[in-house]
């Protein structure tokens, strides 16, 4: 058989491997995606208050998370809590919940990060005239940025938001390394038992790029439609 043709095969037969894969890998990235972006909201927050010590938080933290390893911040989390006494505990109706736990404990801390700067970035684009509007009607400083300025931050945020949802699912292949079954552990299981290494991550690629690809396709046509509607 051809290279194709060898692909097809791997595909084929072990496709329970990958589906399962492909399943828990939009789990993790889904809850990472929304756990980082209200965490990063709040972290957005943070930075841009008047608080001193609670900007300054929040500036430690973003710098540090975007300047260290996801993958030194994922084993700290799955190895270094546990000494620390600090354990995820294990649902037996749910298997691995713990590393599931882990997981997706570290991809939202990495991504709260970078959404925290996505979304500051956003709000800090919405004119300053529109909070001093709102604020001369009556509102309060919550009021107006979870009533006026968030609602048209979201329309600047949402392409890179789409954005970071396509990386972490790529980056989700990371957490292979501590036993969840992901597309790319899953991937690895389909090499030990075909002995074929270059089919098996070739199927693996196409089936990122599909996810990936449907993803940005669909945040582009919610995106499209946002634009249509701001048009009338």
């Amino acid at each position: 058989m051809n290279f194709i043709e060898q692909m097809g095969a791997i595909a084929v037969k072990y496709s329970s491997f990958f589906t399962e894969g492909v399943v828990n890998t939009l789990i993790i990235a889904f809850f990472s995606v929304l756990l980082g972006t209200v965490f990063g909201t709040l972290m957005a927050m943070a930075r841009m208050s008047r608080i001193k010590p609670l900007s300054w938080f929040a500036v430690a933290y973003i710098e540090f998370i975007r300047g260290t390893p996801l993958m030194v911040q994922l084993m700290f989390i799955f190895y270094g809590l546990p000494m620390a006494g600090i354990k995820f505990p294990d649902i037996a109706f749910i298997p691995n919940f713990s590393r599931f736990a882990a997981g997706i404990v570290a991809m939202s801390m990495n991504s709260c990060a970078y959404v925290a700067e996505i979304i500051r970035s956003g709000i800090q684009a919405v004119d300053s005239g529109q909070m001093e509007a709102a604020r001369s009607l009556g509102f309060k400083q919550t009021q107006s940025m979870a009533m006026v300025i968030l609602p048209q931050a979201v329309k600047n945020i949402l392409p890179a938001l789409g954005n970071e949802f396509v990386t972490v699912i790529k980056e989700s292949s990371i957490v292979s390394v501590i036993g969840i079954a992901d597309l790319m552990y899953r991937t690895n299981g389909a090499i030990a038992q075909s002995y074929r290494t270059l089919e098996s991550l070739a199927v693996c690629a196409i089936v990122y790029f599909c996810m990936t690809f449907i993803s940005s396709r669909l945040i582009a046509l919610f995106e499209k439609k946002l634009a249509h509607g701001k048009r009338r």
